[in-house]
């Protein structure tokens, strides 16, 4: 697949997800989010930057529907300007229904949005505390290291250091490489808990038969890899 259509195909999966997020937005559910999971919502401090923007992008709309005289040339910039309205909204629904998600396996999803999903299994989180940095530029940062940031508010504040490296996706497609992961969550604090909880999985036993449910509840202790220690 060549480099163009690669990108073209990734941009338009990233709007159709972003529209997606708008109805679980209003519907009040959340995406990869499992019964024992704890969600790490991240959308704190550019929530009102978002809807800046919105607000500027409807202002702009008026403004220019009051100076541009020609029907067609209105009509144009009106689109552009309602489109740009939705996928900032699309963007801020993605970004709530999308968290960052520590599985109840003591595995974490990092995510932005429907830009960014990066999987890290239990076995290979070697460490994990609360830290805040300010790292410049955008979102998503990749050191030559394998650091990457995940900042919002050109902030992070959980590290998470990595046994070995974890590819990934990068928003436009290609493949990338991550040792040490920095991320802000709104309760890092809670984030970080819940990643060093050691996990007990419950099983159900079955009865005479093979009946489900007929036996007692199991439980199993957590498997090895989920006892790594974690700073």
């Amino acid at each position: 697949m060549t480099g163009p259509v690669r990108v073209a195909r990734r941009l338009l999966a990233h709007e159709l997800r972003g529209l997606r997020s708008l109805g679980l937005w209003v519907a009040r559910r959340r995406h990869g989010v499992g019964a024992g999971d704890r969600a790490a919502a991240y959308t704190g401090p550019q929530t009102s930057t978002l809807f800046a923007f919105a607000f500027l992008a409807v202002v702009e709309t008026v403004a220019l529907a009051l100076v541009v005289p020609w029907p067609l040339a209105h009509a144009a910039l009106l689109f552009v300007d309602a489109y740009t309205v939705v996928q900032i909204v699309a963007l801020h629904a993605a970004c709530v229904t999308r968290p960052h998600v520590a599985g109840a396996d003591g595995s974490l999803r990092v995510r932005y949005g429907q830009l960014l999903d990066l999987r890290i299994p239990a076995a290979l989180i070697s460490g994990v505390r609360v830290e805040r940095r300010y790292p410049e530029g955008r979102v998503l940062r990749i050191g030559d290291d394998g650091t990457v940031d995940v900042g919002v508010g050109n902030q992070t504040t959980v590290t998470v250091e990595l046994a070995e490296p974890v590819a990934f996706v990068r928003p436009l497609g290609r493949t990338a490489y991550a040792r040490v992961v920095r991320l802000y969550a709104d309760d890092p604090q809670g984030l970080v808990a819940a990643l060093r909880c050691p996990r007990v999985i419950v099983r159900e036993t079955r009865g005479p038969g093979g009946a489900p449910g007929a036996g007692r509840p199991a439980t199993v202790a957590p498997d090895a890899r989920d006892l790594v220690t974690r700073e």
